[in-house]
């Protein structure tokens, strides 16, 4: 019988590209000295907002967070890694995968801190609703 290997053999990965890393810093912390989960989301809706510009080939718009689970805690010194995938491209929004890592101490441990999903809506030079070409 083969062994089956552990989680802790195996450590979970990221999922999608690395888009930005960005170092946790004391001026970001809630009143119990973790990173703030307002600036984590922020970060998240950069780098979404990144991969959906690259993805449609022009200016894109939030327009809703499906979905956003917080995992654990980026503490101060963290380097925040966040990583997107494009989920869905319809005739004007793109839908992206977002989860965030946390490289502890600058180094190779890190832990899931988030993930969630982000809808953007493309957008013309007049700033309306465009389609989205293939």
């Amino acid at each position: 019988m083969t062994e089956q290997p552990t989680d802790a053999a195996f450590p979970p990965e990221p999922h999608g590209s690395l888009t930005i890393r960005t170092l946790a810093m004391p001026a970001d912390t809630n009143p119990a000295g973790d990173i703030f989960g307002g600036w984590v989301m922020s970060q998240m809706d950069i780098a979404g907002a990144i991969a959906a510009v690259e993805a449609v080939g022009g200016r894109v718009v939030t327009v809703a967070v499906e979905a956003m689970t917080f995992i654990a805690p980026v503490k101060v010194g963290d380097v925040l890694c966040v990583y997107t995938s494009v989920e869905r491209i319809g005739r004007t929004s793109i839908t992206i995968a977002i989860e965030a890592w946390a490289r502890r101490n600058r180094v190779d441990d890190r832990v899931q801190v988030t993930q969630g999903r982000w809808v953007y809506v493309a957008l013309g030079e007049d700033g309306s609703k465009r389609v989205i070409s293939e």
